[in-house]
């Protein structure tokens, strides 16, 4: 069912993919990237005021580390990179072989330990992405081969269940996580976006409650799902081409959406002219606070 929710536009912006938000607590700010424009941008709420950190090649996706740095995925390789210098540390390159593939989504475990896939970005139904884990002390661990689109990434509350999209099976699917190990298995499916309405699931977040946040691409929808997979409630955005979302806020409970440009013409963009900027929808729920890199 669709609910009518307050959703404002906070940083009015022209992101052509508007991607990763990730909120951090200890500096009160929402990190997001635009993966094509090759920027990091950081919101204050408190201010309005949003930075923008330009990067030298496309940056997929950020997550947190300790004082105010950050880790990142880039077109091919995991890196590091600190705002306040803006240096860039090159971190390893998984996939030296898959001259198509890039870097997509991404997002830290409870543990420390980032995780990020991979896609095709010629043809991106194509089933040459992986799912990666970067330990703290940086090795990367390939966890699931052969995904279509790999995309958003979330943990339950109690650690047990670890979701992950794969945008181009239409699929959110659910993994038993072990959170001593950083192992998955049992991989299910969660929920699936019928490929005839035109949609497709790109990133998620999950709430405090456990439901699953799912931001539908190319419908303009966030649909919330209980932990049993059934359709909660959706929310209809202003623009077509929502991305991503995270909680954040003092009390984490505004919802902040990414938005894209990309693909839109000329005609869907002056119908639709706050595509690529920032949102904050008020949901009423709270979400889970992000964990930090742990190297």
């Amino acid at each position: 069912m669709a609910i009518t929710s307050q959703i404002d536009c906070v940083v009015k912006a022209e992101a052509i993919v508007g991607e990763s938000p990730v909120w951090s607590r200890e500096q009160q700010v929402l990190y997001w990237v635009d993966i094509t424009g090759q920027k990091i941008h950081r919101f204050r709420p408190e201010t309005g005021i949003n930075d923008t950190f330009d990067l030298p090649q496309p940056v997929t996706c950020v997550a947190l580390r300790k004082g105010g740095r950050l880790i990142m995925t880039l077109k091919k390789n995991f890196a590091f990179f600190d705002p306040a210098t803006q240096q860039i540390q090159m971190l390893s390159n998984p996939e030296p072989d898959q001259a198509d593939n890039r870097f997509n989504d991404g997002k830290c475990d409870r543990q420390g330990r980032f995780w990020a896939g991979t896609m095709n970005n010629v043809n991106w139904d194509a089933a040459s992405g992986s799912l990666y884990r970067l330990d703290p002390d940086t090795k990367a661990t390939r966890m699931q081969a052969e995904t279509v689109c790999s995309n958003g990434l979330g943990w339950s509350p109690d650690n047990r269940v670890m979701y992950f999209v794969e945008s181009f099976r239409y699929a959110i699917f659910a993994y038993d996580f072990d959170a001593a190990t950083g192992g998955i298995s049992n991989r299910q499916l969660f929920a699936s976006v019928d490929k005839k309405w035109g949609g497709f699931p790109d990133g998620l977040t999950v709430d405090a409650d456990g439901c699953i946040w799912s931001v539908h691409n190319a419908v303009g929808r966030v649909v919330r799902y209980t932990p049993a997979g059934s359709v909660d409630r959706v929310i209809q955005m202003p623009v077509p081409r929502p991305c991503s979302c995270i909680f954040g806020g003092d009390n984490l409970d505004v919802l902040y959406v990414t938005t894209a440009r990309e693909t839109l013409h000329a005609d869907q963009l002056a119908e639709y002219p706050l595509s690529g900027s920032l949102f904050a929808v008020h949901p009423g729920v709270r979400g889970l606070p992000e964990s930090q890199f742990a190297g």
